[in-house]
């Protein structure tokens, strides 16, 4: 775990600013499509997705990040603000035994909403109602980037819950940061993250 910790910050500061100050990021569970309800009053959102391939590496086409973003309603908590899901997906990767430990984006500033009832957060996984079998750890803001760590490592065969946040900017296309235990130790695959 110490060398994936010394990969984390090596990453982190490629991207983040000189005088930036690290903060946790408040992460909770949540329900879907009870978590919908944030940003579209019917409960109902329409998302874009985009999917990085990682073709480049031993896990093959199989493996993937996938992006979604969706444009928030008036009259709802997120109102005029862009919603942001990740999943990594591994389901279909090659026999590969090596396993990925998260997830750092340059994200920019990320908007705190009511995900679950009468609190605040910043980040949210849905946990029941979706895909997925690994939640999150932690997620760790350092200036505009994010590094998501986990609950467990995921390997092939498997993918992470959806995990979600809000920005007030709209998304552009972007890469973010795999990391994990092996050769590579990390990796870049395409996605999208508000633009900052």
């Amino acid at each position: 775990m110490k060398f994936i910790t010394v990969i984390v910050t090596a990453v982190v500061a490629l991207f983040a600013p000189g005088d930036a100050r690290a903060a946790t990021l408040k992460v909770v569970n949540v329900n879907a499509p009870a978590v919908n309800c944030v940003f579209d009053p019917g409960c109902k959102i329409v998302v874009s997705d985009t999917v990085g391939n990682l073709t480049f590496m031993p896990l093959g086409a199989g493996a993937r990040l996938q992006s979604r973003t969706f444009a928030a309603k008036a009259g709802t908590p997120a109102a005029g603000k862009t919603g942001y899901l990740y999943r990594v997906d591994l389901t279909n990767g090659a026999g590969f035994t090596e396993c990925t430990a998260g997830l750092v984006i340059n994200f920019g500033p990320v908007a705190s909403l009511p995900y679950v009832q009468n609190s605040q957060a910043d980040v949210f996984v849905i946990t029941t109602g979706g895909l997925g079998s690994i939640g999150l750890k932690s997620a760790e803001q350092d200036g505009d980037v994010i590094t998501f760590t986990f609950s467990d490592y995921l390997c092939a065969g498997k993918t992470s819950f959806f995990f979600g946040l809000a920005a007030t900017k709209p998304p552009v296309a972007t890469t973010a940061t795999l990391f994990g235990m092996g050769e590579p130790a990390f990796v870049q695959v395409n996605a999208r993250a508000p633009q900052h």
